[in-house]
């Protein structure tokens, strides 16, 4: 049962429903007396209208020979018509005219005939002839009608696809155009960063290389200046593959806190809070971006400080803590920078919040929470 019930339109079993109710009620009140074979082909005629967008063919074949068969029985009223001109409708409709001329031409012939047999002798003439073509208004109506429908769907389906093709153009050429502007800026990177940052590296190994060679002692800025140029030439070729196969996959994420700490240029800790877990590519890169950002901040901006880096996971939020013990003072409000611009941006991209302010007691700190689910 709810099988067919999946098969049957709402609208279509309403108009069936409606149809059979007419036409019942046309019989019952009618001059003749059908039988409950009459009645049963009347019923069956009307009810199969109900799958007429399914199999239209088919229930134009049902509604047509139960409706010669009733006609032939007793002296049909105008509503025992409608089913086999719903049918006709249907088929006219959804593309079958040659079929639905070749039914409506014979049926057409047939009620002019009978309508003009069964004219009375005293009847004028010019009403004779009008009501016995009167079903051949009807015929036309419902072809001119199905037509009328089947260009109007026709034109909707094109409309539809002609939307579907733009959409899809318009997303192809923001593709493309995005694809090459990554191109034109890992271009303008490689060209501009990647030299500089080379001869940075270089210089610095150079100079590592001579002071050990001569045996003094390597100052930490040198060494600093040749990791960081290191960490920097990395990450500079990780960004420029990822602007040039756009994967976002950098090698960036909380898995490298401790090397980017070491790296800091700044004296720093990190204290784990809650149970690690794993979290969303994008928020474990975020959250490694804020820590960059910070403590470079620091190393610019706190003077002689020390920094602490705090990582807390609970059920549903990341939390990244940096603080540190440097210059700044309560109730100097920060400058907001490039970097503050950034980490903002990129946090409430995410659906997360960043508070960064001075401490009450003294320094700065950073925090950002993210949310640590994927979101749907």
């Amino acid at each position: 049962m709810a099988q067919v019930r999946g098969l049957l339109d709402p609208f279509d079993t309403a108009l069936a429903a409606g149809v059979t109710a007419l036409a019942v009620l046309d019989a019952v009140v009618g001059p003749s007396e059908p039988t409950a074979l009459d009645y049963a082909l009347l019923l069956v005629g009307s009810l199969v209208l109900a799958f007429r967008n399914r199999s239209p063919r088919t229930v134009l074949a049902i509604s047509l020979v139960c409706g010669l068969v009733y006609t032939a029985s007793v002296e049909p009223g105008p509503i025992a018509t409608v089913p086999v001109l719903v049918a006709v409708y249907t088929v006219t409709a959804v593309g079958h005219r040659v079929l639905a001329l070749a039914v409506t031409a014979p049926l057409v012939v047939f009620a002019v005939a009978t309508n003009l047999a069964d004219t009375e002798d005293g009847m004028a003439a010019g009403q004779a002839i009008q009501e016995a073509i009167l079903p051949v208004g009807w015929f036309v109506a419902v072809l001119v009608l199905g037509e009328v429908t089947r260009h109007r769907r026709a034109y909707l389906e094109q409309a539809r696809e002609r939307a579907a093709e733009a959409e899809r153009t318009r997303e192809e050429a923001a593709l493309r155009r995005a694809g090459q502007e990554r191109l034109r800026i890992a271009r303008e990177l490689h060209d501009s960063l990647t030299h500089q940052i080379s001869i940075i590296k270089v210089q610095a190994d150079v100079a590592v290389h001579l002071a050990r060679k001569r045996g003094e002692d390597v100052p930490d800025a040198l060494v600093a200046v040749q990791d960081a140029s290191r960490e920097a030439t990395r990450e500079l070729r990780a960004t420029l593959e990822v602007l040039r196969t756009d994967d976002e996959d950098t090698g960036t994420g909380l898995a490298r806190l401790d090397h980017l700490v070491r790296r800091a240029g700044v004296p720093a800790t990190v204290a784990v809070e809650g149970e690690p877990q794993a979290l969303p590519r994008d928020v474990d890169q975020a959250a490694y971006r804020i820590v960059q950002e910070a403590l470079t901040n620091v190393a610019r901006h706190a003077g002689e400080a020390t920094a602490t880096v705090t990582i807390g996971y609970s059920a549903h939020e990341l939390t990244v803590r940096v603080d540190d013990d440097g210059a700044a003072r309560p109730g100097a409000a920060p400058v907001p920078g490039v970097g503050l611009i950034g980490m903002r941006e990129r946090v409430t991209a995410l659906g997360g919040r960043l508070r960064a302010e001075p401490r009450p007691e003294g320094g700065f700190t950073v925090e950002a929470v993210f949310p640590a689910r994927e979101r749907v």
